[in-house]
């Protein structure tokens, strides 16, 4: 397992694994729900070799990431996780890195290019829609289906499944969201280890009943939350990568986004891959990302900070 180094942030003692710490442009790629920073493994293994610098940060509430203080709210709402990236950006002092992320890290990234345009070199998403953050959004029923788990949270019965089976819980969503036997029991196993972090149970209940409108959001976050709402056009140069068996977020939920990008945009559906493609076709996303990216990193656009 690689070992993890800390930075710490206004709230946070941040942790988080590098690759190639010499590289000449730096890569941020950011893990999701429910996982963990080892999923981007094989993907920052390759990005390394073309000459980036790669950093996978835990999210707040996952791995050996810890809050400051024991009175700050374990918020979990979005706002507060693009934030998060950019505090995690300046205590580094990375320059315009790419920023690359899935699920919960793709809203992360997404929100902290909305919240500081230019932050960013190049945006990434995977298996996720930008703009779906709103609780009034218009849902299809099939979709709504696949967002049981979301309001299952908001009862009495779901927040003790996550309190007391993050395990079981967790593992029914690998199980479904993706097509067939795609992981070794080691790997869930492995990202599971991420939630036994004591903050992780109150960051993901507030997270998804926050998200619908169940919870108050934390007032420190009350200005970013009202420039992410409705969701800002970006700047940054965007590709979104969709799994076509994705049976958690349908790829049509990221279909004619568009009109949010001003600096470039493209998707692409990977054909028999589920919700995890980092993990599925680590391979494709690799090429993917490094396609888009311009290839090897060269000369000394998104060079690392001092």
């Amino acid at each position: 397992m690689r070992p993890y180094s800390h930075i710490q942030t206004p709230l946070l003692d941040i942790a988080y694994q590098e690759w190639n710490p010499a590289g000449s442009r730096t890569a941020v790629l950011v893990h999701g729900w429910p996982d963990s920073p080892e999923s981007w493994g094989i993907v920052a293994d390759r990005l390394a070799a073309e000459g980036y610098r790669v950093l996978c940060p835990a999210l707040r509430g996952f791995g050996p990431t810890r809050f400051l203080r024991a009175d700050t709210p374990r918020s979990g709402e979005l706002a507060a996780l693009g934030r998060d990236l950019l505090d995690f950006i300046g205590a580094l002092r990375l320059r315009q890195p790419v920023l690359a992320g899935h699920d919960w890290g793709a809203r992360a990234a997404a929100n902290a290019c909305g919240l500081e345009p230019g932050i960013a070199s190049r945006l990434v998403l995977l298996s996720v829609g930008y703009g779906t953050n709103d609780p009034a959004q218009a849902l299809s029923l099939a979709q709504a289906r696949n967002y049981w788990y979301h309001w299952f949270m908001a009862t009495p019965r779901g927040a003790e499944a996550v309190r007391a089976h993050a395990r079981e819980f967790t593992r029914f969503m690998w199980d479904t969201w993706s097509p067939g036997a795609w992981y070794a029991p080691e790997q869930f196993e492995e990202a599971a280890r991420a939630f036994d972090n004591p903050d992780w149970p109150a960051v993901v209940l507030h997270s998804y009943r926050h998200r619908w409108g169940f919870a108050d959001g934390d007032p420190a976050y009350a200005g970013d939350a009202a420039r992410l709402t409705p969701a800002p056009v970006l700047t940054a140069p965007t590709l979104v990568l969709h799994g076509g068996a994705d049976a958690c977020n349908q790829p049509a939920t990221s279909e004619g986004k568009e009109s949010y990008f001003t600096g470039g945009y493209e998707r692409r559906v990977l054909e028999g891959v589920g919700h995890f493609p980092q993990r599925e076709a680590p391979q494709a996303v690799a090429d993917a990302i490094l396609k888009f990216c311009g290839g090897a990193a060269q000369g000394a656009e998104s060079r690392n900070g001092g």
